[in-house]
């Protein structure tokens, strides 16, 4: 909801476990929860707004009258529900193909035809090498210094400088190859290769009704 032109693909599991005509009357359930949960926003954000410019001291509110007209001016589409089972093989195949058929949407995705230089597929190529070598940790942790004097001593990117290596990481973060917070300070400089062993973290440390399993443990 914060990032402009947003597009969203609800995807709906466990389907294996409702009926058939469950499936249609919870699709239905979920887009209409949305779109009032859209509604709702839109609504909020007006209020908002309209409060700090009835204010006496409106002038004192003028960074938040920005933030939240920058959010106001940010569209999000959402696509329909693709309901899938995803222990059946050809069910995740029609989820990718719904992916893919959305992503080549010019529609939705205006730049989706911009060419990027062959540059950013080669960094691409030389750090899932990396990521696959022995000398990477499980982790896959590598800071960002480093990940430079590993790409530089490659023939083809030995004149690869920090900055567009920083642009590059960008753009293969956006993709999911890599992930690279930047924006936090304690971690700017350390680039994760092995995004799944962050996923892995996240499922053992944020997981559903742990208050309640760790409440149980006498």
């Amino acid at each position: 909801m914060r990032v402009p032109n947003s597009v969203v693909l609800p995807v709906g599991t466990h389907v294996d476990c409702c009926r058939e005509e469950e499936v249609e009357e919870k699709r239905r359930d979920i887009m209409a929860k949305i779109a009032a949960m859209l509604a709702e926003r839109r609504s909020n954000l007006a209020h908002f707004i309209d409060n700090l410019e009835g204010s006496e001291e409106s002038e004192f509110y003028v960074d938040q009258w920005e933030r939240l007209k920058e959010m106001e001016s940010c569209t999000l589409t959402i696509l329909n529900l693709v309901a899938v089972n995803c222990t059946d093989p050809h069910d995740l195949k029609k989820l990718e193909a719904t992916i893919l058929e959305h992503v080549k949407n010019e529609d939705l995705f205006p730049e989706v035809v911009r060419v990027l230089p062959p540059i950013y597929r080669q960094v691409e190529v030389a750090i899932v090498d990396i990521a696959q070598s022995e000398e990477v940790a499980d982790h896959g942790m590598m800071d960002l210094q480093y990940l430079l004097s590993k790409l530089s001593q490659r023939q083809d990117l030995a004149n690869l400088g920090r900055e567009l290596l920083q642009d590059i990481l960008r753009y293969l973060h956006r993709i999911g190859l890599v992930v690279w917070y930047e924006e936090i300070k304690h971690l700017e400089s350390t680039v994760f290769l092995q995004p799944t062993f962050l996923i892995t973290m996240f499922k053992l440390l944020v997981r559903y009704r742990l208050v309640q399993q760790l409440e149980s443990i006498s």
